[in-house]
């Protein structure tokens, strides 16, 4: 509750006895206005006296009725209504001009400050509706600086991937430049080091294009009937040749075969791609590769396993996230930007589903789960 300053309550008490005294000259000047009027009336005054002659309460004729009294009883009351509005009106101006100086002080730049004290009726609606706006701002605010962050962020580790690989064209297209080669051979395998490195940064920047497209705020999703099963048979063909070269079996299975769902065809194939791709580089001493569809309900559920290293506990939960390596060192040798399991979360959440990851050391699986049919809002959209 709201505790009054002295100088308040002072002041409170003050208009109370002023109030009070200016209604006593008020009822008195009323009682003598009244008292001339009747005594200038005969009638009235007749009629008055024939009033009070007739009222009376009991076996002795009590009388109970007389204008002076039911005058003062009246005025009694209008006073102390009065006193009471004044008051209550003083009062809630006071709590108003404190709720003012609250918001002086959080407009100087006190953004952790709230309103610390509740009060009733409009007022606490004031109080509310200001700790929310406040709350709003700092938060608004709060999300200014982290996407910033994760801009800076983005630029550097994009400068940093960008730089290995073109350092190393450049360094290998120079020896050739400076004729600083043995033989044929020599500048065969310079140009074939420039050239996997050139696909090296082609890949980064076709990842990276496809994670800001997908991170833009309403990215358009192509929304149509597609069939699941065929979808991720042509998936597990793609990336079958390569699979047997690291003997891999790359296999597809859908239960329901066909499964039909709502999505963007060619946004969904790029989910899959780029977990098989993932298993394929990452997925050391697998066996095999199997992505697995399953309904329950109005949700489907892919799985894609393999049985190849385990990836450790700690790393898990940071998957998902934009440049994040589990051995950054492997991951380079490998060819990987860091940004295509990012993209797979991003599509997966426009898609209005869900991806999770478990590994131990018999299996890591990727589950993504979506819902057969889109909201009706995003499929109009």
């Amino acid at each position: 509750m709201l505790k009054l300053t002295g100088r308040e309550k002072g002041a409170l008490i003050f208009e109370g006895i002023v109030t009070v005294a200016l209604l006593i000259l008020i009822n008195v000047a009323v009682v003598v206005i009244i008292q001339k009027f009747i005594q200038s009336n005969p009638g009235l005054s007749s009629g008055i006296f024939i009033i009070k002659q007739s009222l009376w309460l009991g076996p002795f004729h009590t009388r109970i009725w007389s204008y002076q009294w039911i005058a003062n009883g009246i005025l009694l009351l209008i006073d102390a209504w009065v006193v009471w509005w004044r008051l209550i009106r003083r009062y809630h101006q006071y709590q108003m001009d404190h709720i003012l100086d609250e918001l002086h002080y959080i407009a100087q730049g006190h953004l952790d400050h709230r309103i610390p004290f509740r009060l009733k009726g409009s007022q606490q609606h004031v109080i509310t509706s200001v700790n929310a706006l406040v709350d709003s701002a700092v938060q608004s605010m709060n999300d200014e600086r982290q996407i910033e962050k994760s801009k800076d962020e983005l630029i550097t580790n994009v400068s940093h991937d960008l730089r290995t690989p073109l350092t190393s064209i450049i360094g290998y297209l120079r020896l050739i430049e400076d004729k600083q080669y043995h033989s044929e051979e020599d500048i065969v395998k310079y140009a074939h080091i420039a050239y996997e490195k050139s696909k090296q940064m082609k890949t980064l920047v076709e990842d990276l294009f496809e994670y800001t497209k997908v991170q833009q705020h309403g990215a358009p999703v192509n929304l149509m009937t597609v069939d699941l099963s065929e979808l991720l048979e042509q998936v597990a063909a793609s990336f079958e040749l390569e699979g047997e070269k690291r003997g891999i079996e790359v296999t597809a299975t859908t239960k329901p075969d066909p499964l039909k769902i709502e999505a963007d065809p060619e946004k969904l194939g790029r989910v899959f791609s780029n977990l098989v791709a993932n298993a394929l580089k990452y997925g050391n001493g697998a066996s095999y590769i199997r992505i697995a569809a399953t309904v329950a309900g109005d949700q489907v559920a892919v799985k894609v396993a393999n049985d190849g290293t385990k990836i450790p506990a700690a790393s898990l939960e940071h998957l998902f996230e934009r440049f994040y390596r589990v051995e950054s060192s492997r991951s380079k040798a490998t060819g990987g930007t860091g940004l295509g399991l990012a993209i797979v979360k991003s599509i997966v959440d426009l898609h209005h589903g869900q991806v999770t990851v478990t590994s131990d050391d018999d299996e890591t699986a990727f589950t993504v789960t979506l819902p057969t049919a889109q909201p009706k809002e995003e499929a109009k959209g």
